[in-house]
Order: structure tokens, then C-alpha cells, then sequence
């Protein structure tokens, strides 16, 4: 949409390597831009014209332009690389107001500099900015309009009470930074590489401050919202109705994560992909083989599964006296995927199901069977082959 209000190439492949933007505004009012303020230009009959530079590419929809009469404020926190430069700009009704929940921010950076490395755009500062709309990703100016109050809109999307912990908007729109900003799609049938990461980030932002149960007790509530009616990646396109590129999105990347039983792994990839594609337009191929690499498996028909494939896999289980017969059905060619299961209520075992029924045998008859919740499949258990 980009090209509707400034001349553009509207398409994602290609980003400019800087940007000089230059608004001007009545006496009364103020701009806040991507970037960072060069200069104020006064004029005689009072207006001024605010001098904003990006000194880092930029996708053409972060650009952005917020004019108000904004109550500013300035900050810095200190991160991987430095400080970081924090500006606010609100209206000026709700400085007091902000001034305390905008505290959501130095928590947001300090998780996703944790998880993912250093924030993106140091030389261009960070900015959050109040708008009558939601919110969205600007680069460096994050814009936010959820009515300082925790959740999305005071509601907890995943329902379970974790979701009400938080600000929504400043967290979701912040991993933009790194999901969407440093690194962008290429187009836009890409566009989980976007929102899966960011919406995942919200689980991991618990992780760090909540600790792991949290984290996995909201991504896991956030099931209720996929719809399983297509793709997540479609032909030729996503379905632009389907949340599904948030919520199965994120919960494939727990999935893997999960699967893979190795936080220090997991983040390593985070952190890795980070810096190898670092301001980098990319594609759905660019990502999934770089995970394939870096975690040392084929994920190949794993991510056929969750991104091409409407179904969820069903790990289904007969059980005949001592003996555990197991498998995973719904699934496309070659999914195979590493899983824990608890027998009786005891230990977890790893057991690796494909299409084919596989064998487990315990010393005690076998009463239950339970998969690991933290897996997006489905189970049943069958009466016979």
C-alpha cells in the first residue's frame, strides 16, 4: 500500500540503503519519522520542516509518517552493542500515562537481544510512537495505538492469563525489527518469515521473564485461533483472511523447538539467521534450508507439512498388553518428527514415528499413553492396525 501515498516499487524484493524523508508540519504540530532527526528547519510563517535520516536499508511499507501534538521524551538502554537511543512521542494527554506503561519496551528489547541478538538498528535509534490505529512495524518508529492496556486491546489471546502480563502491541510490532525489518520477505506468499517469528517471540518474550511452563502455556493456547483452511504458504499466494501464518506459524516453531530439546541450538539458529541475513530481503527457501543446516536435520518435509499442507499430523497408538504400536497418519511424503511420550504417567521416552507403524516394548502391561502437549499434532488411539 505503500505506493498509494509516495512513489515506490511496490515490491519487497528490492530496498532502498538509506533515506532521507523531510515533512512539513503547521507550527503547532510535530512529525515523527523512521530514523533519525538531522535538523528542524524553521520557516518565516512559522511552519517547520523536520530533516529525518535512515542510515539502514528499508522495506518501503516501514516508512512512515505521525503527525500530532506529541508530548516527546528520550531514554537509552544499555544493549549488546551499546546504548540504544529509546524516543517516545505520545499525545500529550497521555505523557503521565505512558510514561509508565511504555516500561513494556526496555523489557521487549532486553528478551529479543537475548533470543534473536543485537537490535537491528542502532545508528537509527528506536522510536514508539502513540496512533489512532493499532499499531504496526514501522522501521526504528514502532507506532502504537492499544489504548495502554496489557494484551491486545485488554484481551489475552491465548486465554490462559499470560497474554494480560504484557503490552501486545509493543512486543509484537518490536520483534518486527528483527523479523520483518532486518530481515524482510522477499514476497509476500513469504510472509510467515514475518509473522510466525514474531508471533512465536511473544512466547519466547515469556520464556525470558516468566520462565519455560509460561511460555509454553500461552503458545499452546494460542491453538484455538488457527483455522486449518489453507496453506500457510499458498499457490501462488496466502490466504489474506488466514491467521494462520501467526498462530500455526508460531506453533510450528515450538514444534521444532521441542523436537530439537535443545534451547542453546535453538537459539543459536535464531541468533545465526540473524546475523547471515542481517538487512537482508529473503525467501521461504532461504530460511528453511538454513534451519535445515543449522540444526543438522532435513526439515524439508517437516516444514511441507506445517507451511504447503492444510493437515495436522495424528500420532495414532495401539496398545496391546506390554507392546506399544505407534505412528504418525495426515502427514505428507517423508514426515518423520522426534517426540516424547510418557507410558503410565512415567518418564518421557523419545520415540520417532513416520507412516509406518513402529514397535515399543515395556516390561508392565501398558494402561496410558501420553504425547508431550508442547507438539502441534493431534493423537488418537486406535483399536487396530
Amino acid at each position: 500500500g505503500a505506493s498509494e501515498w509516495w512513489p515506490c516499487k511496490e515490491h519487497m524484493y528490492d530496498e532502498v540503503d538509506s533515506m532521507l524523508i523531510r515533512i512539513t508540519t503547521p507550527p503547532s504540530l510535530t512529525d515523527a519519522s523512521n530514523g533519525r532527526l538531522r535538523k528542524i528547519e524553521y520557516h518565516p510563517d512559522g511552519r517547520r520542516t523536520w530533516h529525518w535520516f535512515v542510515s539502514n536499508p528499508i522495506n518501503n511499507y516501514g516508512v512512515n509518517v505521525n503527525i500530532a501534538k506529541y508530548a516527546h521524551w528520550t531514554d537509552t538502554i544499555h544493549g549488546e552493542k551499546g546504548p540504544i537511543d529509546l524516543d517516545f512521542y505520545v499525545l500529550e494527554d497521555h505523557y503521565e500515562t505512558a510514561r509508565t506503561h511504555f516500561e513494556d519496551v526496555y523489557k521487549t528489547i532486553r528478551a529479543f537481544e537475548h533470543w534473536f541478538g543485537p537490535y537491528p538498528f542502532y545508528n537509527d535509534g528506536y522510536k514508539l510512537i502513540e496512533v489512532p490505529y493499532l499499531g504496526m512495524e514501522h522501521q526504528s518508529s514502532v507506532t502504537y495505538g492499544n489504548q495502554f492496556k496489557k494484551g491486545y486491546l485488554g484481551r489475552d489471546l491465548s486465554k490462559t492469563g499470560w497474554g494480560l502480563k504484557w503490552d501486545f502491541i509493543i512486543v509484537h510490532e518490536t520483534a518486527h525489527e528483527w523479523w520483518a525489518n532486518s530481515i524482510t520477505y522477499k514476497d509476500i506468499e513469504d510472509m510467515w518469515i514475518h509473522e510466525s517469528f514474531a508471533n512465536y517471540a511473544e512466547s519466547l518474550f515469556l520464556d525470558y521473564h516468566y520462565g519455560r511452563q509460561a511460555a509454553n502455556e500461552y503458545v499452546i493456547g494460542t491453538r484455538a485461533n488457527i483455522e486449518n483452511r489453507s496453506p500457510i504458504i499458498g499457490s501462488p499466494y496466502h490466504d489474506p483472511d488466514s491467521r494462520d501464518m501467526y498462530y500455526k506459524g508460531g506453533n510450528m516453531l515450538h514444534t521444532l523447538r521441542t523436537s530439537l530439546n535443545d534451547d542453546v541450538l535453538f537459539r543459536n539458529v535464531l541468533r545465526g539467521m540473524q546475523k547471515d541475513f542481517y538487512h537482508q530481503t529473503v525467501t521461504s527457501a532461504d530460511v528453511e534450508q538454513y534451519m535445515s543446516k543449522a540444526t543438522g536435520r532435513n526439515l524439508d518435509p517437516f516444514f511441507d507439512q506445517y507451511h504447503r499442507d492444510i493437515r495436522v499430523p495424528v500420532f495414532e497408538y495401539l496398545i496391546k498388553g506390554k507392546t506399544l504400536r505407534y505412528r504418525f497418519n495426515n502427514i505428507v511424503e517423508g514426515f518423520r518428527l522426534p517426540v516424547q511420550i510418557s507410558v503410565n504417567g512415567g518418564e518421557k521416552i523419545w520415540v520417532t514415528p513416520g507412516a509406518k507403524w513402529l514397535e515399543l516394548k515395556q516390561v508392565s502391561p501398558i494402561e496410558s499413553v501420553q504425547l508431550d502437549p508442547n507438539y502441534y499434532v493431534f493423537t488418537k488411539q486406535v483399536t487396530k492396525k
